[in-house]
């Protein structure tokens, strides 16, 4: 019986993905979206700037935290939505479909005191001297669950310039979130047009998941509008309902200096999350990339 093509190449890695979002680095409030880590690990039998055609020859295995918190960690604010923290771990497969691009896979996120996640916030807190989480915070905190979660985005690449690309894309999750998102993002900068584009899941952010060495700089513009089904963060219990809508627009830059040694700073403005929320949000997001 002959190997399959997939089977005959031997996978190797090919990128890494990171991406560290924060509301210190936007509105420096600690607050809502407070903070989320993205890593990934991509495989294949090879880049050359595109997708492969067949799903399961790209693999890219995730790895995310996030915070999502009340206005306020204790005292007056601490009670306008419950606390989460989630940890994630999933595979992905990315590739080409005729000429549009196709993420799609699935995540155990993983919620709730048994992520330790507060823990951990409380004690960084108490090392820098900021506000802990108080008692009625930690109590308060959705409820211990694993959620498989399903998401598949679908992106159709333009060029429409030399050096930039509009990448149009619907997405949709059903899961811990369930919702249905489209947007677009414009890639602009000669060194982004052959990258393996990741998309951070709270802000939004296309963060390059195997990128090329060109030196140089680019730009990303995008924004996306999403309609919510259901959402493990707002569990009835608490009584904070969620919105049915959220928009987000966000604009970023990429520098890299060759091979292994690149840059990322984005800004994010995120929509009011649930009813009686005052005010939308800005998170900043940064990538180092030190590869030797």
């Amino acid at each position: 019986i002959a190997a399959s093509p997939i089977a005959a190449q031997e996978r190797e890695t090919l990128g890494f993905g990171r991406l560290f979002t924060n509301d210190y680095f936007g509105d420096t409030q600690d607050r809502w979206r407070s903070g989320s880590y993205s890593y990934s690990i991509v495989r294949g039998a090879g880049w050359e700037g595109r997708a492969p055609a067949a799903p399961g020859a790209l693999l890219e295995y995730r790895l995310r935290s996030e915070i999502i918190a009340p206005s306020a960690l204790n005292g007056a604010g601490s009670d306008d939505r419950a606390y989460v923290g989630a940890f994630s771990a999933g595979l992905h497969t990315h590739f080409a479909w005729g000429g549009a691009n196709v993420s799609t896979g699935v995540d155990l996120v993983a919620v709730g005191p048994q992520t330790g996640v507060a823990n951990l916030q409380d004690g960084l807190h108490k090392f820098v001297s900021a506000p802990n989480v108080s008692n009625s915070v930690h109590d308060s905190q959705v409820a211990n669950a694993v959620y498989p979660t399903a998401l598949a985005e679908l992106s159709y690449p333009v060029q429409i310039a030399r050096t930039a690309t509009l990448r149009p894309f619907v997405e949709a999750q059903y899961g811990v979130e369930d919702y249905l998102r489209v947007g677009a993002d414009i890639l602009i900068g000669d060194m982004l047009q052959t990258d393996l584009w990741l998309r951070d899941s709270p802000s939004g952010q296309l963060y390059a998941g195997v990128e090329s060495e060109e030196p140089g700089y680019g730009f990303v513009i995008g924004a996306d509008y999403a309609l919510i089904d259901d959402s493990a963060y707002f569990p009835a219990s608490f009584g904070t309902v969620a919105e049915d809508e959220r928009f987000r627009a966000r604009a970023g830059v990429h520098w890299r200096f060759g091979g292994g040694i690149s840059y990322f700073y984005g800004l994010t403005y995120l929509s009011e999350e649930y009813v009686g929320q005052p005010e939308g949000q800005l998170v900043g997001s940064l990538k180092l990339n030190f590869n030797f």
